[in-house]
């Protein structure tokens, strides 16, 4: 594991990791940029190497030992040690931990998920704010859901924020961007019921049965899901609304229609659809 050392911010190798904020820099190299311990965990966990991995002594906890650092390299990282106002350059999000890598990940498609007898699986239909794919990501990783398809996103399953927002659970959820008719069709060729999230929906999210095979679509954050998911959906659920807006947020929804059929299922039990 070759190491080096970095002190100016002019550096060229700096402009490499700046560039692949730019999401066709990212698409046309295939590598993205990782920022904090728990991402990094997770990514190396889900078999990711890393390519290059940058670390600030001044930044790092001090719990985090040499095989702390250890642990997240591969035989071919190539570390840099960097100055405080050099991580400053090149870190993205509020918290910095003083560890930042450029990774390649792996890009799946529906040929990849192997899906259970009674799969739990989540759609979502052109999301544009990475902060919502994020948390859609964790909410999947904590109810154990067996994929995720990202449907005419706006923005990239590996976009940086992203990550950061996912906790790394973008790494241990089987995501695949992909688009509607094929989603459908491998949903179809499953036999996985498709539940479709609508403010207009005549049915409680609670009321429908989540304990066979499901699919849990969602739609945008501005229009919802489109007309295509529901002339296919097998149901539609909707959450209360007891206030003045009509609508909570996409990952809140999302968490919460993912739990209900995580609990219906952790019963062995639910209501009939």
């Amino acid at each position: 594991m070759p190491h080096a050392r970095i002190t100016s911010p002019r550096n060229p190798q700096l402009k490499k990791v700046l560039k692949l904020r730019d999401p066709k820099e990212r698409e046309a190299s295939g590598l993205t940029i990782v920022e904090g311990l728990r991402e990094l965990r997770r990514a190396r966990q889900a078999g990711v190497d890393l390519k290059e991995l940058f670390l600030c002594r001044d930044l790092l906890e001090n719990s985090l030992s040499e095989s702390g650092i250890r642990e997240i390299e591969s035989k071919e990282t190539v570390v840099f040690e960097v100055s405080e106002e050099v991580f400053a350059k090149i870190s993205f999000g509020e918290r910095r931990e003083g560890l930042l890598a450029v990774v390649r990940p792996r890009i799946l498609g529906l040929e990849d998920l192997k899906l259970p007898q009674k799969p739990l699986c989540c759609v979502v239909e052109g999301l544009e704010k990475p902060g919502n794919l994020g948390a859609i990501l964790r909410s999947c990783d904590g109810v154990g859901a067996e994929g995720l398809l990202v449907c005419d996103g706006k923005t990239d399953i590996y976009n940086p924020n992203v990550i950061r927002a996912s906790l790394g659970s973008v790494f241990s959820i089987k995501v695949v961007q992909t688009a509607n008719d094929l989603a459908l069709k491998f949903l179809r060729d499953h036999k996985m019921k498709i539940c479709v999230t609508s403010p207009q929906a005549s049915r409680i999210y609670y009321q429908v049965d989540c304990t066979g095979p499901l699919a849990v679509v969602l739609g945008s954050e501005h229009q919802g899901a489109s007309g295509f998911w529901m002339r296919h959906a097998d149901t539609k659920v909707k959450i209360p609304m007891r206030g003045s807006v009509d609508s909570l947020n996409v990952a809140v929804t999302a968490g919460i229609v993912l739990y209900e059929a995580l609990r219906q299922r952790m019963q062995g039990r639910g209501q009939r659809a």
